[in-house]
């Protein structure tokens, strides 16, 4: 793999990323307690991996009221923002790139994070999903949404706002840029599909209308940080969480010329990666590749090899590695050295807890340090075998 087109450079709106193995956005819920601020630790976990051609952080919320997973950072009080300072500095002084992942999961959250018991939705219908949310015995669990309060127009506007709040907070903790997360199931999703979307004002209804609130959030960060700073992840083919919409596919098509007349610096897919998952069509990526001439980053079950391929066909710039960038730090050095990847040794570190499961992986060369040290121990005649 050495010379694959995933270790090309290629500029990223004001950056140029080094290579196009990117570190996909991963929830791992180690912030500190009680106001979700990031840490020293969570600063060692984005340094190991900064050698990727740009890190996208874990999704952090935009406002208390857009959390809906326990430990997950935000991005809307100083002392969040200090913290996030903290991994900034740490990346830039590896010589890498990092942007922001803000979100605000609507639905997808809990009663125990909201003073009234209530998460918002365009619509008042719960998503038949579950959240993970520590208890006050200190366990986490995967628990029931409840059904969410509909949002007024009012409200809209706040989170709107909210959203330029929290891009102008990250350009100022350091950031590289921002990326909007429009899919999984979170607000934005919401507002985009008919199966969550039942309003019949401007915002719910035609694809127009439902489009209406991702580009009010689009435009307003654009006009705040400048839309070369930012991307935007959607989810066209993932329809868990009650999303199904055959309609789908044409808003996400129609945004993405939006999205490319007011100049965002990418769209990255959050495609699915299970065994029978939906494959996501040539048409569909032909398609979106006439409609937007920024970059285009792909999240999925994807190898160096398959990586590369997909690469090489034009019809994407960039791949982002999740469970594989989690288990292997180095792994750009990995592919590119055709070297054997560490798999995930322990699913209950995934999320919360310390550095166990988190930063504890090894590189590639720390394993080879430990075996050639393992081997000097042996009688010469055992290490000749």
């Amino acid at each position: 793999m050495k010379n694959s087109i995933l270790f090309n450079a290629k500029k990223l709106g004001t950056f140029e990323a080094s290579n196009r193995v990117v570190l996909a956005p991963m929830t791992r819920s180690r912030t500190a307690q009680p106001d979700d601020v990031p840490t020293d630790l969570m600063a060692e976990y984005y340094a190991q991996r900064a050698s990727a051609g740009f890190i996208i952080t874990e999704a952090t919320q935009i406002s208390s009221q857009g959390k809906g997973y326990s430990f997950t950072p935000g991005m809307f009080t100083p002392e969040q923002v200090t913290g996030w300072k903290k991994v900034t500095q740490a990346i830039h002084q590896a010589d890498g790139h990092i942007v922001s992942q803000l979100w605000h999961v609507g639905r997808m959250s809990h009663a125990s994070f909201h003073v009234d018991g209530l998460p918002v939705a365009p619509s008042a219908i719960a998503p038949d999903a579950q959240v993970w949310v520590v208890g006050e015995d200190g366990i986490g669990r995967m628990v029931d949404c409840p059904i969410p309060r509909e949002l007024s127009k009012q409200d809209i506007k706040d989170i709107v706002l909210d959203y330029r709040l929290a891009a102008s907070n990250a350009i100022e903790a350091g950031f590289d840029g921002i990326e909007i997360h429009g899919g999984n199931g979170y607000l934005i999703d919401q507002f985009l599909r008919r199966s969550s979307n039942k309003r019949n004002d401007e915002y719910g209804g035609s694809i127009t209308n439902r489009l209406r609130f991702v580009m009010e959030v689009v435009e307003a960060v654009s006009e705040e940080i400048g839309a070369n700073k930012v991307g935007i992840r959607l989810a066209p083919f993932i329809t868990q969480r009650g999303m199904h919409d055959i309609e789908a596919i044409d808003a996400i098509l129609l945004a993405s010329k939006k999205f490319n007349d007011l100049g965002l610096a990418y769209i990255h897919l959050s495609e699915a990666d299970w065994d029978d998952a939906p494959l996501v069509s040539d048409e569909f990526r032909q398609a979106l590749r006439l409609n937007f001439n920024g970059s285009i980053v792909v999240a999925g079950n994807y190898t160096a090899k398959t990586g590369a391929d997909l690469i090489d066909s034009g019809l994407v710039d960039f791949i982002a590695y999740g469970r594989k960038f989690l288990a292997n730090p180095d792994l750009p050095y990995r592919f590119k050295h055709d070297l054997p990847l560490n798999d995930i040794t322990d699913p209950s570190t995934l999320f919360g807890g310390d550095a166990r499961g988190y930063t504890d992986y090894p590189r590639y060369s720390d394993q080879a340090s430990v075996a050639q040290s393992n081997d000097s121990t042996k009688p010469t005649a055992e290490i000749l075998r």
